[in-house]
């Protein structure tokens, strides 16, 4: 049991490296401003997506019943159209914001740099005007979007259970086991994204804004293949 449970957990963090959800984390963390806030974005995904799998998987395996293939179809095309949403999203705050950077010190002394929009504003800039916070809001977002990867990744995960688990409470503890591996996985993968965000933002605007096209214009691509491949298999 022990085997089986340490293979969850690998696949879950194998999971969470998924083409799709990549993409989902990766446009939610396109406006962080800190390493920490994009890795609690990815381990909140990772908690969305374990609470939908454990909630539906195991409610699944009790009854002893399956997901309809059409259903599952239906949740795999969803989040090709919440994929379309969150690329076009980020195109929209890369078109709209005047994003600015500078060096900027707190009254405590801390220095920082730090980057924010002028979006609306039509005053001439102020460099002296900076004075923010940095709230720490819960990313209720990312915990949606990672529900959402849960619900449409469910009807593959309770085959894979099925196939490896000997009892109901095996297959349960199974689940809950990949979900801990899908919010590591997720959370070491987040820090990789914040790595290029962060350096960026150190450089030139064009060179921050550009690499969030290209994570705009990827998630697009992905959520019309997604969409595509779903409408395609439901017509088979």
């Amino acid at each position: 049991m022990t085997s089986i449970l340490f293979l969850g957990l690998l696949i879950g963090m194998r999971h969470a490296l998924e083409a799709d959800h990549v993409a989902a984390v990766a446009s939610l963390a396109a406006n962080t401003q800190s390493v920490r806030q994009t890795v609690r974005i990815g381990a909140v995904w990772g908690v969305g997506h374990t609470m939908t799998l454990f909630l539906l998987g195991g409610l699944v395996l009790w009854f002893d019943t399956a997901i309809p293939e059409r259903l599952a179809q239906g949740l795999e095309f969803a989040v090709g159209v919440m994929l379309v949403l969150l690329g076009l999203d980020v195109l929209r705050r890369v078109l709209s914001h005047r994003i600015h950077f500078h060096l900027h010190r707190h009254t405590d002394g801390h220095t920082h740099f730090h980057a924010h929009s002028h979006h609306g504003e039509r005053e001439p800039h102020d460099a002296g005007a900076h004075h923010h916070t940095h709230p720490q809001r819960f990313p209720v977002r990312a915990l949606m979007v990672g529900m959402m990867h849960g619900m449409a990744g469910t009807a593959a995960l309770l085959l894979l259970a099925l196939h490896t688990a000997q009892s109901t409470f095996q297959g349960i503890l199974y689940i809950l086991v990949f979900g801990a591996g899908s919010i590591i996985g997720m959370a070491l993968l987040s820090l990789a994204i914040a790595i290029p965000l962060r350096h960026s933002a150190r450089s030139l605007a064009w060179t921050h804004n550009g690499l969030q096209t290209g994570i705009g214009i990827l998630t697009v691509s992905l959520g019309c293949l997604v969409m595509y491949e779903s409408a395609a298999a439901g017509l088979l």
